[in-house]
């Protein structure tokens, strides 16, 4: 017999028996529900309460089995362990009943009539199904060889896609339509597409029926789409699995993340620890409420929350309990899920104290960084609060965060609509914004145009304003600052000068994005025009107007084939993803003069000055087209067209290392409100290559 075994066999003893169970004092740590030999350890943290049960029901059944109160030498500290045995850790669901006080003035919101979830629940029941519960994970997964990828951040092409919304629509032709198992489907098209890392929408456990409003036509409910009120924090979401009605959803998020892998696409989660689904005062009682309020939320002397998010409440990042909370969690998704990165949503809130002032250092921030299991994962902030607090190029970084890049977004988009005065900053935040992350490097920047919330991209150039009435909120929700251009004509049109201008701005805006350093990020179904009818605010909406719908590949495949060649330039080619701002160079219609005028629509830049790789691209966001003097290229090489977006398809963009040669290498034109990007090419490389056209 080995020691280990002795040690099973003091653990498997139980002392005393409750409420029909077996049981004994349990071990502190780790928090949650955890197999052990011969049964089940329960653990759970309340700093004010004055009693705790355990309440145990079968699955699905709606009135418990078992409850369970935890005997006084059952505590240490502020955490409840117990020890339950003879226990089928698959077939039963369990909460918390906490007793202590109902006292909101002094932040106490007790109420043992309510079975609370378990914060630390690695599974939760599926709310289609039956009540929701906290359950039982099993660690019996086969990752193989599996590891996270580790490529490096400044080579990434970010695909934000929704887990659900992805194959939810019928043309998606997948055999488990809105699931994780769906999307392991498609695959292939995020190859072919050619990125490499999809940033996933909430699938922590959340309940998308929590909508108290109705769509103002139909009167049908509408839904929380996006997820952003998350439930359960351990917990995937149960009805993004296909087998979820079997407590499967583990395994198949699991299943997802390895063939990610194995296609060389990395996973990062979009992560929400800046509010959680119980809101104010009047919101339900769900976990954090019941179990210890006064520790898990930022509140107001008067016991009143803090609404920082917009949402209700504010988690309390700060507080040393909370913020282990936090770590737990991500260091469970990155070894348990094999996650490879993070983006915070509203992360500026987690750089406030419990007050809700800005905190100098902000210790979860700085814990994350340094935290040894998340070494090698992203951590990308979105570098904003609901409060109007906006950390764009001021976020705490202790050189690890990255930021999503407002400004790029707003530059680019007030560019390609033909604004005036932003020539300059355009430059600056195509060579990685160096204003603001100089000392950080390109990974520090996440660029990007569009994303989940705002307009889609075939939105951006044709609408000018929102037209989210279907979110029955009288279309006064959703941002008023878009920064679009409609063409010409409001929303739908047949008008095919109007289409094609349309269609050219879609290929300015992905050819800017794609040429930027930087690390680029691309709305999921922008690569074929996918349109939400103006709705800039789609949270409510699971249906056809949010969900990918996969008609758009073939009907606009000459938009998706120039995306897909964009996407294969730009990792042909590293001086568009990494270097010093101080080797690109400058131009406009002169060759090595730039216009920095306030009235200039135009800019052209030449990136790598050196004999290695060299790529010039021009951008004019003028109405009338412009003949400009080229730069030499690097000697014994040739300018060859990779792309004009004024071009008809298929001549939009060439295949990358099969660029025609330029006929005048002197002199290049940009037609209207287009981008031409060159590339240096020896006529020896394409003669070796066998591709010269």
């Amino acid at each position: 017999m080995t020691a280990h075994q002795a040690i099973e066999r003091i653990d498997a003893y139980p002392t005393r028996r409750i409420a029909g169970f077996p049981v004994r004092a349990g071990r502190p740590l780790p928090f949650g529900a955890t197999p052990v030999p011969g049964g089940v350890n329960f653990s759970v943290y309340s700093n004010n309460a004055t009693g705790m049960t355990l309440v145990l029901y079968r699955a699905g059944e709606p009135e418990p089995m078992a409850e369970l109160p935890f005997p006084d030498s059952f505590v240490i500290g502020g955490v409840y362990a117990m020890t339950v045995y003879d226990l089928d850790a698959e077939g039963i669901e369990y909460g918390y009943r906490a007793e202590g006080p109902f006292d909101p003035e002094r932040g106490h919101r007790f109420d043992p009539t309510v079975v609370v979830a378990d914060p630390y629940a690695r599974l939760m029941s599926d709310a289609r199904t039956g009540p929701r519960r906290s359950r039982v994970a099993l660690d019996d997964f086969d990752w193989e060889d599996d590891r996270p990828l580790r490529l490096p951040h400044e080579d990434l092409v970010v695909y934000e896609l929704h887990a659900r919304g992805f194959t939810r629509d019928p043309s998606s032709g997948v055999t488990a339509p809105g699931t994780y198992a769906g999307l392991v489907e498609k695959i292939p098209y995020l190859r072919e597409l050619g990125v490499n890392c999809v940033e996933l929408l909430p699938v922590f456990e959340f309940d998308e029926n929590d909508n108290p409003r109705a769509h103002p036509v139909t009167g049908e409910p509408l839904a929380n789409y996006w997820g952003y009120n998350t439930v359960g924090y351990f917990a995937p979401k149960a009805s993004y699995a296909s087998t979820g009605r079997f407590g499967m959803q583990a395994d198949e998020f699991k299943n997802l993340v390895k063939q990610l892998h194995r296609a060389g696409i990395e996973v990062i989660l979009d992560v929400v620890f800046n509010h959680t689904a119980e809101g104010n005062e009047y919101g339900p009682t769900i976990s954090f409420k019941g179990l210890d309020n006064a520790t898990y939320y930022m509140l107001t002397p008067d016991g009143h929350y803090y609404n920082f998010s917009g949402t209700g409440n504010t988690l309390n990042c700060n507080n040393p309990v909370v913020r282990g909370f936090v770590l737990d969690c991500l260091r469970y998704w990155a070894s348990e899920f094999h996650i490879d990165g993070f983006r915070f949503d509203l992360a500026a809130i987690l750089g406030r104290g419990p007050d809700g002032a800005l905190l100098a250092n902000p210790p979860l921030l700085e814990t994350l960084a340094y935290d040894p299991v998340l070494r090698d994962c992203k951590l990308i902030a979105e570098a904003w609060d609901a409060a109007g607090l906006y950390q764009v190029g001021s976020f705490p970084n202790y050189c690890r965060w990255s930021e999503w890049n407002g400004r790029y977004r707003d530059t680019v988009r007030r560019f390609v609509k033909g604004d005036t005065g932003v020539t300059g900053d355009l430059a600056t935040r195509m060579v990685g914004s160096p204003d603001m992350y100089a000392q950080r490097g390109t990974s520090a920047t996440v660029n990007f145009v569009l994303c989940h919330d705002g307009f889609t991209l075939n939105d951006l150039v044709s609408y000018n304003g929102k037209h989210n009435e279907a979110n029955g909120e009288d279309n006064r929700d959703g941002d008023n600052n878009n920064q679009s251009w409609n063409c010409g004509v409001e929303g739908p049109t047949d008008d095919p000068e109007i289409l094609a201008l349309r269609a050219r701005q879609m290929r300015n805006v992905f050819m800017i994005l794609l040429a930027s350093q930087g690390v680029p990020m691309i709305l999921a179904g922008d690569e074929v025009g996918r349109t939400q009818q103006g709705n800039n605010n789609a949270y409510c909406h699971d249906s056809s107007l949010t969900w990918f719908d996969w008609s758009l590949v073939e009907r606009n495949a000459d938009l998706l084939r120039f995306v897909r060649r964009a996407i294969a330039f730009r990792q042909a080619h590293p001086v568009l993803r990494r270097g010093p701002a101080s080797e690109v160079s400058w131009h406009g219609v002169r060759a090595w003069t730039a216009d920095w005028s306030e009235h200039c629509r135009l800019i052209a830049g030449m990136f790598g000055t050196g004999a290695g790789d060299s790529v010039y691209v021009a951008a004019n966001a003028h109405w009338e087209g412009h003949l400009l003097e080229l730069p030499e290229p690097p000697q014994g090489t040739a300018w060859h067209l990779f792309a004009d977006t004024a071009a008809p398809p298929p001549f939009d963009a060439h295949e990358p290392g099969a660029e025609p040669v330029l006929p005048d290498q002197t002199h290049v034109e940009v037609g209207p409100r287009a981008v031409v990007v060159l590339v240096a090419h020896s006529q020896a490389d394409q003669r070796d290559n066998g591709k010269e056209e």
